[in-house]
């Protein structure tokens, strides 16, 4: 959605979602690190612990890192709390790094932040289940709720009448809809009142103290739209664009600025600017660490796959990475064969090409260590969509639609489709259909945390899962 009176403004997130700083937005924000601070001022208490300059040190620090906030009322429970379950290990392992690094973690004594480390999720579930509950009715009281119209009655203008109306946190009352259609050409199922011709819309507004205007309107219908943003120049309502362009699948969609030119991102990658570095920054330390941990294994493995068939150690295939470019992908070889043409047929169950040792070592991952150079030589990254062969990559990208959008960041080790049941084999076009789903809702809502979930749960996805041959 496009603010008309502040169009200098990032938008971010959900399109159709009111910009304003809200009630529910306002304590997400604060909630989190507040917690967080209150526990360990908590837990020093408790423990009849003098709270002196180091615990004072150690809440702002502890508030600067977290803030904002990412809890979101608007989000289902589930999806939440393994938000913070994440944030808050990814928050345990930094901070828990820094202070053996500086020593200054002797200045606390362990049972006091044991309490800290198990309080805050705790206090944080409560609190927030609690708010769930009670915003919702103090968003929705009507000396709260901000008053709007929408221009037009097309399918995007029912669906933004629909959010507002599901939705409580929005805090917003659709009164009704403005359109130049005869009454028999509305569509049955509208979710409030039509109250006039676009005509209309300006002594309307002017008369009810309307707060805010949506311009659910077809972009093609430009002058006309641009006539009405005239007769609305007399009120005080805020003004929203909600192009129909919205109705596309958004990837990263923000409205932003090229010098004074106001543009919307359609499809992008996630990892512009800081957000870039900090990828590449936890892709190189976990790498260098992973490898340096596990060089005594990884020395052994390659002597295992060299005495079970013969054949190079790695297995090199061509794969896409990073903007469609072709890249070359390491593995410790499992198979007799060493396919990377035109055509290259997919592990299967049972599959004669691989060896007793290469059975164990797909199952386990064990396979997939060598990547990790890969990702020190920018190819790759430790997460993200998981690179298919070149072979593979023609053929579902003619056959799926948006298949190539996941080449918007760097393939991954491990990946979002893969914690979530699409590991191995995906012998139909459905599978593939979902494993891209899943990697496109990657894209969508990438963070750090995300990251760190999605190796936790790589790794008890190795244990129990079948679906690897």
């Amino acid at each position: 959605m496009l603010q008309y009176e502040h169009s200098n403004r990032p938008l971010k997130g959900n399109l159709l979602q009111h910009t304003g700083f809200t009630l529910s937005t306002g304590i997400g924000a604060f909630l989190y690190p507040s917690i967080i601070a209150i526990c360990l001022l908590a837990a020093a208490a408790y423990h009849d612990e003098e709270i002196g300059p180091h615990y004072i040190i150690l809440c702002i620090l502890s508030f600067a890192v977290t803030f904002p906030g990412e809890a979101s009322f608007h989000e289902r429970p589930r999806r939440v709390f393994r938000k913070l379950l994440s944030s808050w290990l990814l928050f345990i392992l930094i901070m828990g790094a820094f202070g053996f690094a500086t020593a200054y973690i002797q200045y606390y004594p362990e049972n006091i932040l044991l309490a800290w480390v198990i309080a805050t999720p705790v206090v944080y579930g409560a609190a927030y289940t609690t708010l769930r509950i009670v915003l919702p009715r103090v968003i929705s009281s009507p000396s709260n709720l901000r008053t709007a119209v929408i221009a037009g009655s097309n399918d995007i203008a029912i669906c933004l009448a629909q959010q507002f109306q599901n939705d409580p946190y929005l805090g917003t009352h659709v009164l009704g809809f403005f359109d130049d259609r005869g009454s028999g050409e509305f569509p049955p199922d509208l979710p409030a009142p039509v109250m006039g011709n676009l005509s209309d819309l300006s002594e309307y507004v002017k008369q009810n103290h309307v707060e805010a205007i949506y311009l659910a309107l077809p972009m093609a219908a430009q002058p006309h739209i641009l006539n009405l943003l005239d007769s609305l120049k007399d009120t005080t309502a805020s003004i929203y664009f909600v192009p129909d362009i919205f109705i596309t699948d958004l990837i990263q969609g923000r409205f932003d600025t090229v010098g004074n030119m106001p543009v919307v991102t359609v499809c992008e990658t996630p990892f512009t600017g800081f957000n870039g570095f900090i990828k590449r920054s936890s892709d190189v330390v976990f790498s260098i660490i992973i490898l340096l941990l596990l060089l005594p294994l990884m020395l052994l493995l390659a002597i295992g796959v060299k005495l079970s068939s013969p054949g190079p150690v790695i297995f090199k295939q061509r794969r896409y990475g990073l903007d469609g470019k072709e890249i070359l992908v390491y593995k410790f070889r499992s198979m007799t064969a060493c396919d990377d043409g035109e055509v290259i047929k997919q592990a299967t169950k049972n599959d004669a090409r691989i060896t007793r040792f290469g059975a164990f070592i797909r199952k386990t991952s064990l396979d997939e260590l060598p990547q990790f150079v890969n990702v020190l030589q920018g190819r790759m990254s430790i997460v993200g969509p998981r690179p298919h062969a070149v072979a593979h990559n023609e053929t579902y990208r003619k056959a799926i639609k948006g298949y190539m959008i996941r080449h918007k960041v760097k393939p991954g080790i491990t990946g979002w489709a893969q914690v979530n049941g699409y590991r191995g084999e995906t012998e139909t076009i459905d599978k593939m259909k979902k494993r891209i789903e899943y990697d496109l809702e990657y894209l969508r809502n990438w963070s750090l945390s995300l990251d760190f979930w999605i190796i936790v749960k790589t790794v008890w996805t190795i244990v129990k899962d079948r679906n690897a041959y």
